[in-house]
């Protein structure tokens, strides 16, 4: 996949880094492998037949397409991907949208891992192994534990340890593993290796909105089956073309305004690392303050829903 306004700030740089790898390595390896990957709704091209065969598109969750391509999967269908073949797209520009869309991309699987679940484990077709992996890595690992894990350890694990100094996290679980695997995760994206650094804070962050939106999913809650079309830069500069040349004296459309941009749960959660970094810098030894800081700064960027500065 091309991403046409990937340099069109620092948002769509980060998202730009996280989709190379999931295209590049884990979309590759699992059409080499013959392994199960999801469908991604993007330049896909089906078989009449294995649409058919799965049961056709539902709408029972918001990720319609990897309901598809689960169902067509258990019934023995094989999926190819070519990653020389690029297709142009565009990334969400405006950290509203990014939100609207990660809600969707966490909360759906996970609403589709409860309805399939009993499926998965009760088809004929299918060897005993490639459930477990369907099952296990695929849904278990990839789309609900990843999320929580990475929140739970760097954003509240972790600045609790500074509290409670008979607990503690050896250096190589906090700094070393867990580096090792972001910079092998970057390496879809070369050019981008010196925005490293946010991007893990950033990503820190963004698995807190995740967590959520998975437990929303799984519980099938409040907003779990909620649809928000992502907006995207191309579409809306369109819209505003196509308003001004139907009725050239309308008004200019007013920006939001602050308030609305505020996202108070991640606002608290600066609140309470920025205690914890204090805390840490006063009476710790391990001067985790350092990264507590810039973590509080990343959470109050998103906080006040600023993410976009320009490149």
């Amino acid at each position: 996949m091309k991403e046409l306004n990937a340099n069109e700030c620092l948002l769509t740089r980060m998202q730009e880094m996280s989709l190379d790898y999931h295209f590049t390595v884990e979309q590759e390896v699992g059409s080499a492998t013959h392994a199960f990957f999801g469908f991604n709704g993007t330049a896909g091209v089906w078989r009449i037949a294995a649409i058919n065969e799965a049961g056709g598109w539902k709408d029972r969750t918001t990720v319609e397409d990897m309901d598809l391509a689960v169902r067509a999967s258990l019934r023995g269908w094989k999926f190819l991907y070519l990653g020389d073949l690029q297709v142009k797209s565009e990334l969400p520009s405006t950290f509203k949208a990014f939100r609207f869309q990660q809600h969707r991309w966490s909360c759906g699987p996970a609403n589709l891992f409860r309805k399939m679940v009993m499926e998965i484990v009760r088809n004929k077709k299918v060897r005993f192994w490639k459930k477990v992996y369907v099952i296990y890595s695929f849904f278990f690992v990839r789309k609900i534990i990843a999320h929580m894990v990475t929140f739970s350890f760097y954003c509240v694990v972790l600045p609790l340890t500074i509290l409670v100094p008979e607990v503690k996290v050896p250096i190589w679980g906090a700094v070393y593993i867990p580096s090792v695997i972001t910079i092998l995760n970057s390496v879809g994206t070369p050019r981008s290796i010196h925005l490293l650094f946010y991007w893990i804070l950033f990503e820190n962050v963004m698995s807190l909105h995740r967590t959520k939106a998975t437990l929303i999913g799984l519980l099938e809650t409040g907003r779990a089956n909620e649809w928000v079309v992502t907006e995207k830069l191309g579409n809306t500069l369109q819209k505003a073309a196509d308003a001004k040349k139907s009725n050239p004296k309308a008004p200019r459309k007013l920006r939001f305004k602050f308030t609305e941009r505020l996202n108070t749960l991640e606002l608290g959660f600066s609140a309470f690392l920025f205690l914890c970094g204090c805390y840490d810098f006063v009476n710790g030894k391990n001067s985790y303050f350092i990264y507590l800081w810039l973590q509080t700064v990343t959470f109050l960027i998103t906080g006040i829903g600023y993410v976009g500065t320009i490149i």
